[in-house]
């Protein structure tokens, strides 16, 4: 094997040189019965950290303007209940929050595609807010927060 090959495949991932190995993954959502593209997909990483952006940018905008007395320091601990409060509103009665349905998302149950519970949403939102179960994915692209509370995010 050429030392490139070795670092080629190091620098691509488990997953690629798994591939290589004759190993097939199937697309992002197959597992969970989606299609491989356009509506109803897996929605796409990129598209998923912008929308939370723009929620967290509405939800420093909130804050700050009402409740941080202009305070910056302040502003920030009042966005995350915000953020939080915003997406178990949002997410529980329409299905998207604002940055969700301005890129063209939507959180659906995985086991009927519809709507999460109330109990579903309120772990999903508090864990999204923990930070650290997003930024755990698994192969499907979701997050631990998704996984956890039965959830995937879909393309609108």
């Amino acid at each position: 094997m050429d030392n490139r090959q070795a670092i080629g495949s190091w620098l691509s991932g488990p997953r690629a040189a798994a591939e290589e190995m004759g190993i097939d993954f199937g697309y992002r959502g197959q597992r969970l019965g989606l299609p491989g593209s356009g509506p109803g997909s897996v929605a796409p990483v990129g598209r998923r950290i912008v929308a939370v952006f723009v929620d967290w940018a509405l939800c420093m905008l909130i804050a700050y303007a009402f409740l941080a007395r202009g305070e910056p320091q302040r502003a920030g601990n009042w966005a995350l209940l915000i953020f939080v409060v915003l997406s178990v509103l949002t997410v529980g009665t329409v299905g998207f929050t604002p940055g969700k349905r301005l890129l063209g998302l939507r959180v659906v149950a995985v086991d009927g595609g519809g709507r999460l519970s109330l109990p579903r949403v309120v772990l999903r939102s508090v864990l999204l807010a923990v930070v650290i179960p997003a930024v755990v994915w698994d192969r499907d692209g979701r997050g631990l927060h998704d996984r956890l509370s039965g959830a995937v995010q879909v393309r609108i």
